[in-house]
C-alpha cells in the first residue's frame, strides 16, 4: 500500500497531541555504566518535534513554536512515512562531509535559505496511528521509530544507538572529537519532569549561552560591537555571563546588526508615542 492510501482521516482515529513537553537532560562528566542505559551520538542541532496528522505536518520547537514553513523539504521527507499519524522527536541537523553534525553549517544553512541540505535525525516516537505510546519503554519506542524509518529517505535519519558500554562509548566518541554522548535509560516511559532519565556527557568543554543583547560597533567592527551573554540555571533562571566577541564580519554580522538598528529605532518610536 503507498504511503498516501495510508493517510486518512478517519474520526475514529485518535490525533496526535498538539505539543509534547519535551525529555530535557541532565549535564554529567561521563557516560553511565551498565545495561539500563542506551547510548546516542549528541548531535549538534535544533531540536525539533515532528507532528503528523495526516496531510497536516508541523515541525515544532522545543517550546512550541511552530517553524514548519522554514524547513519545507524536511516536511516533504515526513510526509512520505507510511502512516497516518504520529508524533517524533528528534534533531535537525547540517551534517559535514565526515557524518559529524555541525550547527555553524546549520546556522549558515539557515542564513543562505540552503535549508533543503538539512537532516532531520529521529530519536523517539511518542504517538503512532491513533494511538499514544509515550508512557511504554523508551526501547519499545525505539524499536517502533527504527522500523517506521528502516526505508532510507533524503532528509530523514533514524539516531542510532548502542545498549550498554556507556564509558567505552564516551571515549570513543571523544577520540572522534564529537560534541558528545547522549544517556538514556532504555526501560523507562516519557517524563518530562525528570532531567535523571536523559544525561548528556560532553566531549568539548563548551558552554551554551543566550544572546541578550550587544553594543553598538567601535573601531574596525561595522556591524555590531559585542554580545551581551546570558545562560539558563537549573531550575531556568536566566544569568547574565557578561560579553563575547562574535568574530564574525560578514553577512551573518551584518544581518544581526541590521536587526538590533531596526528594534532600537522602533523602541525609541515606542517611548516617543508613549510619550505623546
Amino acid at each position: 500500500m503507498s504511503p498516501k492510501a495510508n493517510k486518512t482521516d478517519d474520526p475514529a482515529i485518535g490525533r496526535p497531541p498538539n505539543w509534547i513537553k519535551p525529555q530535557l537532560t541532565r549535564l554529567v562528566e561521563h557516560a553511565p555504566d551498565g545495561s539500563a542505559w542506551l547510548h546516542e551520538i549528541k548531535l549538534d542541532g535544533y531540536r525539533m518535534h515532528a507532528r503528523i496528522d495526516g496531510a497536516d505536518i508541523r515541525l515544532l520547537t522545543r517550546t512550541g513554536l511552530d517553524w514548519s514553513h522554514r524547513y519545507r523539504t524536511t516536511i516533504s521527507a515526513l510526509r512520505a512515512l507510511p502512516l497516518q499519524n504520529a508524533y517524533l522527536d528528534g534533531e535537525l541537523c547540517a551534517v559535514r562531509s565526515d557524518g559529524v553534525t555541525s550547527f555553524s553549517r546549520l546556522q549558515a544553512a539557515m542564513d543562505e535559505g540552503r535549508t533543503g541540505e538539512l537532516v532531520y535525525f529521529a530519536f523517539d516516537l511518542l504517538f503512532l496511528n491513533g494511538e499514544s505510546i509515550a508512557r511504554r519503554p523508551l526501547i519499545e519506542r525505539k524499536t517502533r521509530l527504527q522500523t517506521l524509518l528502516a526505508t532510507q529517505r533524503p532528509g530523514l535519519l533514524f539516531s542510532d544507538h548502542i545498549v550498554g558500554g556507556g564509558p567505552e562509548f564516551y571515549e570513543h566518541a571523544c577520540r572522534m572529537t564529537l560534541e558528545g554522548v547522549v544517556s538514556k535509560r532504555v526501560d523507562r516511559a516519557h517524563a518530562p519532569g525528570d532531567r535523571g532519565l536523559w544525561v548528556k556527557s560532553k566531549c568539548l568543554n563548551r558552554k551554551e549561552f543566550v544572546v541578550v543583547g550587544w553594543t553598538d560597533p567601535t573601531g574596525s567592527r561595522p556591524h555590531i560591537g559585542s554580545l551581551l551573554l546570558g545562560y539558563y540555571t537549573e531550575n531556568g533562571s536566566l544569568r547574565y555571563a557578561g560579553r563575547g566577541r562574535h568574530g564574525d564580519h560578514g553577512r551573518r554580522a551584518q544581518t544581526i546588526g541590521s536587526a538590533a538598528r531596526a528594534s532600537k529605532k522602533s523602541a525609541h518610536a515606542a517611548r516617543c508615542s508613549s510619550a505623546a
